[in-house]
């Protein structure tokens, strides 16, 4: 038996309304499948620099407490120390545009592309 043209347009339209809510799922869900995978890389760097930050301040602690010994006084060390991270931290500022901003803005539309 041959369907007619209205029960075609009515199929035609239902499965379309199929599809419209597919693509739509498929889209919500490549939305959070790049949300929880920059989320997981983030989380995954923060750690690894928290641990590399802890070394290097327990690195610090000890070059300051050697040139606090050559000079005399302890707390010398710690001087110059925090005399070197206010400079490096100047030069910082100066560039933080080219050195910080933009390199991480970079990787963040990098990964989000991905």
């Amino acid at each position: 038996m041959k369907e007619s043209a209205s029960e075609n347009i009515t199929t035609l339209v239902n499965d379309m309304g199929r599809y419209v809510e597919t693509k739509a799922e498929l889209w919500k869900l490549k939305a959070i499948d790049k949300t929880t995978d920059v989320a997981s890389s983030l989380v995954a760097q923060i750690l690894l620099y928290i641990i590399i930050l802890i070394g290097i301040i327990a690195l610090n602690i000890g070059i300051a407490l050697l040139i606090g010994k050559w000079i005399g006084e302890a707390f010398y060390g710690f001087f110059i120390i925090a005399g070197f991270y206010f400079l490096l931290g100047i030069v910082m500022y100066l560039a933080r545009n080219s050195l910080i901003k933009t390199p991480l803005l970079n990787a963040f539309i990098n990964k989000l592309l991905k």
